[in-house]
Formats: C-alpha cells, structure tokens, sequence
C-alpha cells in the first residue's frame, strides 16, 4: 500500500525586524497574513522599544534576535568607545571583520555587546539567532553565538549556506565560495541543533517568484528548511541609503510572500508552513 510523502516542512523567516519602522510595518503585515512565521529582532535599533510594543499585535509568530555588528550604533559604550573612529558606529562587514582578526577588537568586546542585544529580546522569549549580513558565519565568531545560544536557552542558530543557482556572476561565485567555506569550518559545531537546512542566499533581498519555483521543486520530502527573505515597506523618508536601496526590495518580496501563486507552490510540492 502506498503512503503519501512525507510533507516538507518550511520556516519563513523575515530579517531585520527593527530596521526602520517601515521595515518593521511590512513584516507586521506578513506576519498577520501568515505569510511568514519567524523574524529576527535587530536590537540596537534606536526605537526598540517602540517596535517591540508593535509584536504584540500578532499571535503565533516566532522570534529570534538577529545579532547585529555591522549597521548602526552599539548597545555597549565599550564598544561605542572602541568604535570612534567611525563616530561610534558599526563599520561595514568587512571593516568589522578586519578589525576582528586584528584584534582591535576581542571576544569579550563582542560577547558583551551580543550579550545586551538578547538581553533587549529576553521579554519576548527568543527562540533563534542569527545576524546581520551572516556575520555570526566567521569562523571566529560562530563560537560565540553558539555560547550565547546556551547561556540563554536559546535552541536555534541559524547555519547559512549558499545555494548554487544558476546564472551567477563572478561576485556571487566568490560570494557563495566564501560563505560555503564558513559553513563547512562550522556546520561539525552545531550538529546536536539539528538546525533547519538553509534557503535564499543568492537572492538575499530581492526574492523573485522564478527563483523559488526552482529551489523549492530540489526540497526533499520530510526534511525541514528556513528560507530567509526581506519583506516589508518603503518609505524614502526613512530610507535613503542608496547601498540599501541596490541590495533590498522590500515592498515586492512582502508582495511575492503574499501572492497566492506562491501558495499554490506550497501545495504543488508539498510543503507545509511550521514554527521553529
């Protein structure tokens, strides 16, 4: 007698919960239309409190904290202090990351820093981490997250991988090589997490209906997946950077998680919606 497969179960999980008020509006709009079932919280966002009061207006939705190096301001004055050169703030990825291997900045400055940032989270029971721009992926800091992630009887970190969907260019060939390199330094330290296989790192960002077609007709039965996606709403008035601007579109992935031909997807290969 034959069965039916095994569903494929998938988390979809919203970064960047806090990053500007209209981010955090859209991935409210998701969240209430089922449309997503986790975000992370970036907790140095200088109106959390303010956007945190927001969650509670929505009902059965994950949260996690997304651990932030490298956009806006430090919660720890250590840090802040360490940081002058740039006005207090966070560097980008790469200066952050040089400034690590060179220790300029320690361990302790970083678990400090991470520390307050979950400590901001602990009222809403975070159940995952990740980070911004995958910073947690260094090898050097992984560690780290994965103490954290005992110290507060959090169960979940998130272990990026890249996805090798073609076409690409050479700046996601060196993109995916590196992130794929991290993922095998780290993937032996987090196996008793059993952590959800990852999705949508080629189109961080920009998310599109053809892409999600493809990864998600590869998804074997009965396994257990995270895609990572970025919706919510524009607002220019909050939102000028122009880096941001080439790298996000936010009101068309909350669109893309909303259109119900993303769902008849869900029901064309089997995929079920769960929670951490």
């Amino acid at each position: 007698m034959m069965t039916d497969p095994a569903p494929i179960d998938l988390i979809i999980n919203a970064d960047d919960y806090g990053y500007y008020p209209c981010v955090s509006q859209g991935i409210l709009e998701a969240a209430k239309s089922g449309a997503i079932t986790a975000t992370g919280i970036l907790a140095n966002s200088p109106d959390l409190k303010t956007q945190l009061e927001w969650l509670h207006s929505v009902e059965n939705l994950d949260l996690g904290v997304h651990l932030n190096l490298t956009s806006k301001r430090p919660l720890t004055s250590q840090l802040e202090d360490k940081l002058s050169a740039w006005d207090g703030c966070f560097p980008g990825t790469y200066t952050i990351s040089y400034l690590l291997l060179t220790q300029r900045l320690t361990i302790q400055d970083i678990r400090l820093e991470w520390s307050a940032q979950i400590e901001a989270c602990q009222g809403y029971k975070p159940v995952f981490l990740n980070s911004h721009e995958h910073i947690h992926m260094l090898p050097l800091l992984f560690p780290l997250a994965l103490e954290l992630a005992q110290t507060y009887n959090i169960t979940n970190v998130r272990l990026t991988q890249a996805d090798w969907i073609t076409p690409f260019n050479g700046s996601t060939l060196l993109r995916n090589t590196l992130m794929q390199g991290m993922h095998a330094i780290n993937r032996w330290q987090i196996k008793q997490m059993n952590p959800p296989l990852f999705l949508g790192f080629c189109h961080s960002g920009k998310l599109n209906y053809d892409y999600l077609a493809k990864i998600f007709s590869s998804l074997k039965s009965g396994n257990r997946y995270e895609l990572m996606c970025h919706p919510g709403h524009f607002d220019p008035a909050q939102i000028s950077d122009p880096k941001l601007l080439c790298y996000h579109d936010w009101t068309a992935e909350l669109a893309l998680l909303q259109n119900p031909k993303l769902h008849e997807l869900y029901e064309q290969f089997g995929i079920r919606l769960v929670h951490y």
